[in-house]
C-alpha cells in the first residue's frame, strides 16, 4: 500500500472520521443506532452511496459547470439512493420498513455532499472511490459502535433481529448476554445516543493524545542523549 493510499484510508476511518471528528450526519447516526443490525443496514447504504457518487462526480468534474455544480451533484446522490432504496426493497424489504425515512434522507446527508465536492470533483477514479469507501466505512464503524453499546445497555442482546438483514435462517446469530433483562431505557432513547457517542468521541480523543505524546517522547529522546567521547 503505497503512502498516498494509506493517507487517504487514514482520513476516512480515523483522522478525520466523518462521525467522531466532522461530526456530519449525526441525525440518521443517533436514530437508527438502537441495534447492531439496524446501524450496519444504514451504513452499508450509506457507504454505497458515497463510493458511487464520489466516482460519478470524479468522471464528470471536468463536464460540469461551476455554477450548476452542486445542484448535479444532489442528482448524482440522488440517483444512488434510489438505486439502494429499490434493492432493499427488493431483497430486505423488512429491513427497509425498519429504516424507513432514513433511507430516502441519505440524499440530504451533507457528509456526501461535502465528499463530492471538496474531494471527488478535483481528484481521479480511483482516488475518489478511496475516498468514498473509507468515509463511509469509517460512518458504519461508528455506527456498529455505538449500535452494539446501545443494545447491549438497553436490551441485554447483540445482533436481534439478524434474520432482517440475513434471512431466517440467521436466528442463531442473536447473542443474549443477560437472560432476563428488563432493559435500560436511557441507552434505548436519543438521550442515551448522546452519551453513547460523547463517550466515543472522548475515547477517540484519548488515544489520539497518548498517540501524539509517544511520537513526541520517541522524537525527543535521541535528543536528550549526550555524545559520548
Amino acid at each position: 500500500m503505497n503512502k498516498d493510499t494509506a493517507d487517504i484510508l487514514n482520513e476516512g476511518l480515523w483522522r478525520n472520521n466523518t462521525a467522531l471528528v466532522q461530526l456530519l450526519g449525526l441525525c440518521p447516526l443517533l436514530a437508527v443506532s438502537g441495534t447492531v443490525v439496524n446501524a450496519l443496514g444504514l451504513g452499508i447504504a450509506t457507504t454505497l452511496v458515497m463510493a458511487g457518487s464520489n466516482v460519478t462526480v470524479s468522471l464528470i468534474r471536468n463536464l460540469v459547470r461551476p455554477e450548476l455544480r452542486i445542484p448535479c451533484f444532489v442528482l448524482v446522490i440522488a440517483s444512488f439512493v434510489t438505486a439502494v432504496e429499490l434493492l432493499m426493497q427488493a431483497f430486505l424489504y423488512d429491513l427497509y420498513l425498519v429504516l424507513g425515512i432514513f433511507i430516502p434522507l441519505i440524499v440530504t446527508n451533507c457528509v456526501i455532499i461535502a465528499r463530492a465536492e471538496s474531494f471527488a470533483s478535483k481528484n481521479n477514479v480511483w482516488r475518489s472511490l478511496l475516498d468514498g469507501l473509507a468515509m463511509g466505512i469509517g460512518f458504519t464503524a461508528v455506527l456498529l459502535l455505538l449500535g452494539a453499546l446501545r443494545e447491549i445497555l438497553g436490551h441485554g442482546t447483540l445482533l436481534a433481529q439478524a434474520e432482517l438483514m440475513f434471512g431466517e435462517g440467521a436466528q442463531w446469530l442473536t447473542i443474549t448476554l443477560i437472560d432476563d433483562y428488563r432493559g435500560f431505557l436511557l441507552a434505548i432513547l436519543p438521550p442515551g445516543a448522546f452519551l453513547a457517542l460523547g463517550l466515543l468521541i472522548a475515547g477517540k480523543n484519548v488515544i489520539d493524545k497518548r498517540r501524539a505524546q509517544r511520537t513526541t517522547q520517541t522524537v525527543a529522546a535521541p535528543a536528550a542523549v549526550e555524545p559520548t567521547t
